[in-house]
């Protein structure tokens, strides 16, 4: 191509090549003919019967390794392999391409990557129901509600993430990016922000969020498209501009490039929210508070900047932490848990609601669980014969495990010091 170029066109075709790491199985083996481990995208991308796909991998060669092969395949596909599409396969290998790195290819990142399109699928979706339209004259530097001046900064940011991501060949750094956008900001907290606006009766907040979600979803549908170019093409035809279907391609819109739309005050007060639901969710899980549960809150030490944001934002805080009631108060209430807000804390007495010595006990036993098992992993991690005869990807299970049991422990033990304070 390059000898092609100069000596046809006079100039040189390319300039960068972008050279990725080796795509191996699941387990992190090389693929060959011979382990039987080969994967066809095309496999990923239609799907294959487990009958087509044992015929696939053990044609030529000799029984007793086609023997050994099928079991293997029955074993890692006992259903075939399903039909994911090419966006998945393509983000799937977008994500997982770390430079340095060879690429692990899971059936079951291709499948999580494949939820994620069927999230932004289903977003688009609650947009049109919502009569989420654009208007000519919108504006995100000009909203007014503090959640969408919120998201237009988070917009801001992805774009200018993924963007020097993507210019310095960091492709497993811009999908992570743009993927933590749409499903851990956009789907799961700005759309359930905005509901009560969209079902409220204050007409000009109502019309100010309609045209904000329909620009955010046209920003995430550029800032997805190198990584996803079928699914957002697809929604870019179908979403209606201005009221009117689209005149021309996404691939030809231009790429967003936003400045001054972060807003501080607007970061800082849905942080808070966020932030403390979070918190309390993260306490009613390690806690075992019964999910239909709802549980009172109390504010200890509340400034005015605390008090104005729970007026503000008390009717969703309390809908998406289930809490029945919000109070202040200048001292912790006895059995409670507490987690910070702010400059205040957040107490939650369960007291009454969970059995508090029973509870304490568990969170104790389980801690001494983890921490035998992280001894465990120790003893086999600081002996030198594992280390010497063990794959690289078993150390890499075994360090990868012991981290994670460390981050249980830590949970844990945060959880019982906020039933003993």
């Amino acid at each position: 191509m390059m000898m092609m170029g100069l000596h046809f066109m006079k100039e040189v075709p390319f300039r960068d090549v972008y050279i990725h790491g080796l795509v191996r199985d699941g387990q992190g083996n090389k693929m060959s003919k011979t382990r039987g481990n080969v994967i066809d995208p095309l496999d990923i991308i239609d799907g294959i019967s487990l009958k087509d796909l044992v015929a696939k991998r053990t044609g030529g060669l000799d029984k007793e390794t086609a023997n050994r092969v099928e079991r293997e395949v029955k074993k890692d596909f006992p259903e075939g392999i399903k039909a994911y599409g090419t966006d998945a396969l393509r983000f799937t290998m977008a994500a997982m391409a770390a430079q340095g790195s060879d690429v692990k290819l899971s059936i079951d990142r291709v499948e999580g990557y494949r939820n994620f399109a069927t999230k932004l699928w289903n977003a688009a979706r609650f947009a049109e129901m919502n009569e989420c339209v654009r208007r000519r004259d919108f504006d995100p530097a000009s909203v007014k509600e503090t959640v969408n001046r919120w998201i237009a900064g988070e917009v801001e940011r992805t774009a200018a993430e993924v963007t020097a991501a993507l210019e310095a060949y960091r492709f497993n750094d811009a999908a992570s990016a743009v993927y933590e956008f749409v499903w851990g900001v956009f789907c799961d907290w700005y759309l359930e922000l905005i509901k009560p606006v969209l079902s409220g009766d204050d007409n000009a907040a109502m019309a100010e969020t309609r045209a904000t979600t329909a620009w955010v979803l046209d920003q995430i549908l550029k800032l997805l498209h190198p990584f996803m170019p079928f699914i957002t093409e697809e929604l870019w035809a179908h979403m209606v501009e201005y009221g009117e279907g689209r005149t021309s391609l996404l691939t030809l819109s231009q790429w967003p490039v936003h400045k001054g739309l972060a807003s501080e005050a607007a970061d800082a007060e849905i942080g808070w929210l966020v932030n403390l639901v979070s918190e309390i969710r993260s306490v009613r899980s390690e806690m075992n508070v019964p999910a239909g549960a709802k549980i009172p809150l109390v504010i200890v030490g509340a400034d005015k900047t605390a008090k104005d944001r729970v007026a503000t934002h008390g009717d969703t805080l309390m809908r998406l932490a289930r809490i029945d009631e919000i109070s202040f108060a200048k001292a912790v209430p006895k059995g409670a848990a507490m987690v910070v807000a702010g400059e205040a804390t957040a107490a939650l007495p369960l007291e009454g609601i969970i059995d508090m010595d029973a509870e304490r006990k568990r969170l104790a036993r389980d801690i001494d669980k983890a921490q035998a098992d992280i001894g465990k992993m120790d003893a086999k991690l600081d002996n030198p014969n594992f280390i010497e005869r063990a794959k690289p990807e078993a150390i890499a299970e075994a360090r990868e495990r012991k981290a994670e049991l460390e981050g249980i422990v830590a949970r844990l033990s945060a959880a019982l010091k906020r039933l003993e304070a």
